[in-house]
């Protein structure tokens, strides 16, 4: 299915395949994600971190699946705003786009804020507002050069990672195994421990540990931008990216928590540091550190701007944002109006939350969650009160599983979280129904 199919011109252009999906997905994950938020998610689960991150990714692939069915049908860049928004209706749609603008548009912001907290301890005689500037000009810059130079620089920076990685797991298991540090070995206590494990506080820890996995949904804004005509393609790799990467996230958690174990750490923002220090030395904890900066500062930042300008690009299309937003570039072909805005308020939402980098992580979760939840009932209104489905396994039983999952980590936040979520969400409901009530505007479209 081509866009126009829809009602829509091609204006993006057509340039990705499945492997620059893959990359795409990872680097928005981060293989190293736990590397900035692994102190949060320790505290939260009581030791439990690699039992966390499996419950993430068990819960994720239910909504990935939900991603992959709607996918295939609706091949269009607006996420999770176009599912809902044709697969239950155009209000829907606008409040489900406007909830993971949330999730999207505060990301940035994170990634910014965790990098400079991993530079505070080598720069202190720097302000972490100069780290923030760079980092935002940096993957502003490359976005407005063109979608495939990002994904070329998207490779290279995804392969760094994968490298650090690898020496920071066999450091970390030379040093269990061989200097007898932590636990001395690999345990069960990362995974389970009777005396202090609680539904309430895994949920909690999963809710912040759902931060690294926000990223395999986003490989959907690009479905306008990927050559071939097979419409599966965004579905696969949706699915591909979560299972590597969470693979990932629980080997990296599991190795550092027994390294950690019986220690105190200074904070959480650098517990993963210092024990990667416990591991190999002060060399390994500024390697990790500078990892985290690159990965979350520039490798991230390149792919989530790239995705919530898509976001924008596809709201703006539909007349529900500015219609500025809807410019591309006659060059290069990408949403360059968008790419801009995101960068201003990246800037300003980093400086307002410079030194509260685990609310705005409970904040992104919430965005992403609630658009999470609106995407499994579209699932099902779709194929099954719709197209009368009789796959009842993936268009029922899947969404309905998937719905309970976000819901349960979604319940499990904060009462923070849930008033700026609300306010958000009321924000959403004032807008639209000026954009709709007193301006008139109105979105026909074809399901």
């Amino acid at each position: 299915m081509e866009v126009e199919s829809f009602g829509y011109a091609q204006e993006l252009k057509r340039s990705l395949g499945f492997r620059d999906l893959i990359v795409y997905g990872m680097l928005w994950m981060i293989p190293v994600s736990p590397f900035g938020i692994y102190g949060f998610v320790a505290d939260a689960s009581h030791g439990m971190v690699a039992l966390a991150y499996l419950l993430g990714v068990l819960a994720m692939s239910l909504t990935a699946l939900s991603y992959q069915s709607m996918s295939a049908v609706f091949p269009l860049a607006g996420s999770v705003y176009t599912y809902a928004q044709r697969g239950i209706g155009p209000t829907v749609g606008f409040m489900a786009g406007w909830l993971i603008l949330l999730d999207y548009i505060l990301i940035p912001s994170l990634l910014y804020i965790g990098s400079a907290a991993a530079l505070a301890p080598m720069f202190p005689e720097l302000p972490r507002w100069i780290w923030i500037l760079l980092f935002t000009c940096v993957g502003t810059g490359i976005n407005l050069l063109g979608v495939e130079f990002t994904a070329r620089a998207s490779k290279w920076l995804l392969a760094f990672q994968l490298v650090v990685l690898t020496v920071f797991c066999a450091a970390g298991l030379h040093a269990l195994y061989g200097g007898h540090v932590g636990s001395g070995k690999l345990t069960m206590n990362p995974w389970y421990q009777p005396a202090a494990f609680s539904l309430s506080s895994m949920f909690s820890a999963v809710s912040v540990a759902a931060v690294s996995f926000l990223g395999f949904d986003a490989i959907s804004t690009m479905s306008e931008e990927v050559r071939g005509g097979d419409r599966r393609i965004v579905g696969r790799a949706t699915i591909a990216s979560l299972f590597v990467v969470g693979a990932l996230f629980i080997l990296q958690t599991w190795i550092a928590a027994d390294l950690g174990a019986g220690r105190q750490t200074g904070t959480p923002e650098t517990a993963f540091y210092e024990i990667a220090g416990l591991a190999g030395g002060h060399w390994l904890f500024v390697l990790t550190s500078i990892t985290t900066v690159l990965a979350w500062g520039i490798a991230n930042s390149l792919v989530s701007t790239a995705s919530i300008a898509r976001i924008l690009f596809s709201m703006a299309r539909d007349r529900q944002l500015p219609a500025a937003l809807a410019r591309v570039s006659h060059v290069r072909r990408e949403p360059y109006v968008s790419i801009l805005l995101v960068a201003v308020v990246s800037i300003c939402v980093s400086l307002a939350f410079m030194d509260k980098l685990d609310q705005i992580t409970s904040f992104v979760n919430f965005g992403a969650l609630t658009g999470f939840l609106v995407l499994h009932v579209a699932v099902i209104n779709h194929f099954v009160r719709r197209k009368r489905s009789r796959e009842w396994g993936r268009h029922l039983l899947v969404p309905l599983a998937g719905f309970v999952a976000v819901g349960a980590a979604l319940y499990a936040m904060g009462r923070d979280t849930w008033t700026l979520g609300l306010c958000w969400l009321a924000a959403g409901v004032a807008y639209y129904s000026v954009l709709t009530r007193v301006l008139r505007r109105r979105v026909q479209i074809d399901v």
